[in-house]
């Protein structure tokens, strides 16, 4: 039976999965999917070398390799974080031309065992760029501001972030 705190899943369409049967707790995996990002006429990243990472309730989240972003384009941010499941995140700023998007991407320098395949690799939040797409298609990024996942015709909901969503 379901949590009355737990929506019902959205149906899932034919190619789609639904992100209720990712797991809890979360996992990274590797995936050949093309990502891209794209601000302002520059290429920020492009790779078919990312992992995601998948967590009930919540989009996909990817991790770009340092070799597949321009990495002239970042600075460090003094902001940290913690995450349950895969340690301390630190963040990113994006500086193109004249504009500087704070915190844009975090990364798990020393992240925990079950996540050692996210090391060496940034994750971007969708929101600030001109275009972030997932083969081919532009993402919608996870409501609530503070999740950074990527939603696509691929993932069925509701999703976390949503109003309601606190306690999922």
């Amino acid at each position: 039976m379901r949590s009355p705190h737990h929506p019902a899943p959205d149906p899932v369409q034919p190619g789609q999965e639904s992100v209720w049967d990712y797991p809890r707790p979360a996992i990274a995996e590797p995936t050949q999917r093309h990502i891209r990002i794209v601000h302002k006429g520059l290429v920020l990243a492009d790779t078919r070398a990312a992992w995601r990472t998948l967590e009930t309730s919540h989009p996909p989240s990817y991790y770009i390799p340092q070799a597949d972003i321009v990495l002239a384009h970042l600075a460090p941010n003094p902001a940290r974080s913690i995450c349950e499941w895969k340690g301390q995140a630190v963040y990113w700023d994006v500086l193109i031309g004249t504009e500087r998007i704070a915190q844009a991407g975090w990364s798990y320098p020393a992240p925990t065992p079950a996540f050692a395949g996210i090391a060496g690799h940034i994750a971007f939040y969708a929101a600030p760029f001109d275009a972030v797409t997932v083969d081919g298609q532009q993402v919608t990024p996870q409501p609530g501001g503070f999740y950074g996942g990527w939603i696509t015709a691929a993932e069925a909901g509701p999703f976390k972030g949503i109003p309601g969503s606190r306690f999922w």
